[in-house]
């Protein structure tokens, strides 16, 4: 099972590794153009820290929502259940 930070640092490096495959002028230039056209969408590494700190902000609020009022909707209550997708930049290890 993928662990939070893992996938997140995944992400990060793979809009590098996509990057670093445009540049290469070794490679042949179908592979670089199809690599600049997934980059045009792919987010930048701050876009994906941001929503991992959003993330951990949403359940910390979320967590003192439901210490206040039992029970939560249960639209809130499994935002709180699920895993988040990613993490901030602080939570990963190199």
């Amino acid at each position: 099972m993928t662990m939070v930070h893992e996938r997140t640092r995944s992400v990060v490096q793979t809009r590098d590794f996509l990057r670093d495959l445009s540049r290469d002028s070794s490679l042949p230039e179908s592979i670089r153009l199809q690599a600049e056209r997934l980059l045009r969408h792919y987010p930048e590494a701050a876009d994906i820290w941001l929503a991992g700190k959003l993330e951990e902000r949403r359940r910390e609020e979320l967590s003192l929502l439901a210490d206040k009022y039992e029970p939560l909707h249960p639209a809130l209550g499994c935002w709180l259940a699920a895993e988040p997708l990613f993490c901030d930049e602080s939570s990963t290890t190199k």
